[in-house]
């Protein structure tokens, strides 16, 4: 019996050491390496986020500057709704299209100009902070995304929630 299962594993080990030593040299660097030898040499990404190394920036361009792009609440009330004002001036030469600004949660919430701002003139975004349900220190960002270049910019706002006593005493 053992001898029989020997045989059988003998056999089948055979089979599949000969149909899994294929000749190598068949395709070798001219075949399917050569391909990703190319590809890694020359690697292409397309991002259309990212202008080419070529492009040249576009001195028309508009600019948003804002009077400051980072607001400290400093102590928050539990419970409560609190909001800023982000005033920005288009100092570039083009109107000036804010196609979206969007926070990194729900409870902060922008609302900015759907209508071109000309060059010279002045806009607000403003933002609103739920702190309902939060407590502790907090910090959230707001992203506007423009016919700027770059086409992105960054807002902060920050505050720390004081607790409502629910929970108990807090140690200092």
């Amino acid at each position: 019996m053992k001898r029989t299962f020997f045989s059988t594993m003998l056999v089948a080990a055979t089979l599949l050491t000969g149909a899994c030593n294929q000749d190598k040299s068949e395709v070798g660097e001219a075949g399917m390496n050569a391909a990703a030898t190319e590809a890694a040499a020359n690697p292409v990404v397309d991002n259309p986020n990212v202008a080419a190394e070529t492009e040249a920036p576009n001195p028309n361009a508009p600019v948003m500057t804002f009077t400051e792009t980072e607001h400290d609440f400093k102590d928050i009330p539990a419970n409560s709704v609190v909001k800023h004002t982000f005033e920005f001036t288009n100092t570039g030469k083009t109107p000036l299209l804010i196609e979206n600004a969007q926070a990194t949660c729900g409870c902060t919430v922008p609302s900015w100009p759907k209508d071109p701002v000309a060059p010279g003139k002045k806009g607000t975004i403003e933002v609103q902070f739920d702190a309902h349900g939060k407590t502790g220190i907090q910090n959230k960002q707001i992203t506007i995304r423009a016919n700027t270049q770059p086409s992105i910019t960054q807002l902060a706002i920050r505050g720390n929630i004081l607790g409502d006593g629910s929970q108990g005493p807090v140690a200092q």
